[in-house]
């Protein structure tokens, strides 16, 4: 994981390409459906180099990031210099485990947890960080818990990127990865991590004690659409795709069919 992450390409991610891009709007979109008004507290736990954290401090949001790698609170630190951003709109960045977070009781207002669970492949740790999510919450406060699905990497790289061509290994991990939910290394410094069911998603979150309010799929099979840069970019298709994954979001026979699960969780 560290190795995957310090070569510091996660800062670009969401920002390159359609596929990218629709992740970011629909994890947004999602998330403001159960956000608190601001100036209330959110926590970005696993925030990364900051994306969402930025966009919250934007909004008028106080934000708390936090993020296991030095090399992501270093990025975010950067980045806010060079935004100039004024002094109410100041994330308060360090680096913390999700599992064992430098935050009070009851703290703040929301919790998103957007990157903590792709990166715990034992399950007593997934729940120890929504656990944690949950401490730190306050009553009734929303938690926003996103997973890998457990099918992402033959849809993604698979069967839409066609990586086979140049790593021929490649779908020979496919049977291991579905039945354990590991993501082994394809090559040195490739992404290492954990892909879930939808129904383990939502054991999970029950078993933090969080009361589980929605479980969608962020994506949905937009994100196999060949031509999904010029449809982004036309109002009209953009609005058909959009609409279609809102559609089709919680329909349970359909919710392996995109790349990430985000689930909609409260503190209790």
């Amino acid at each position: 994981m560290r190795t995957y992450y310090e070569l510091g390409e996660e800062q670009a991610r969401l920002a390159d390409g359609a596929v990218g891009h629709l992740e970011y709007e629909r994890t947004r979109e999602i998330v403001l459906r159960h956000l608190p008004p601001p100036p209330a507290v959110v926590a970005d736990i696993g925030g990364g180099p900051g994306r969402y954290s930025h966009w919250l401090a934007g909004l008028g949001y106080q934000v708390v990031h936090r993020d296991l790698m030095p090399l992501h609170v270093a990025q975010l630190q950067e980045s806010q210099l060079q935004q100039a951003q004024d002094a109410g709109a100041r994330i308060d960045s360090a680096v913390a485990d999700a599992r064992d977070l430098d935050l009070a009781d009851a703290s703040v207002d929301a919790v998103l947890l957007l990157g903590p669970l792709y990166h715990l492949d034992q399950h007593q740790d997934r729940v120890a960080a929504l656990a944690e999510a949950r401490r730190i919450a306050r009553p009734g406060a929303p938690v926003f818990a996103a997973a890998i699905n457990r099918w992402a990497m033959r849809l993604d790289d698979v069967l839409r990127r066609r990586r086979y061509e140049q790593l021929p290994d490649l779908e020979k991990m496919l049977e291991p990865l579905e039945r354990t939910g590991r993501i082994t290394p394809l090559y040195p410094g490739s992404f290492v991590g954990y892909a879930h069911r939808p129904e383990e998603l939502r054991a999970e979150v029950r078993a933090a004690a969080l009361h589980l309010t929605s479980l969608v799929s962020v994506e949905g099979p937009a994100f196999l659409l060949g031509d999904l840069p010029e449809r982004l970019a036309d109002p009209e298709d953009r609005r058909v795709v959009l609409d279609t994954i809102r559609a089709l979001e919680q329909v349970p026979e359909l919710l392996g069919a995109g790349t990430h699960l985000l689930a909609t969780a409260h503190a209790q």
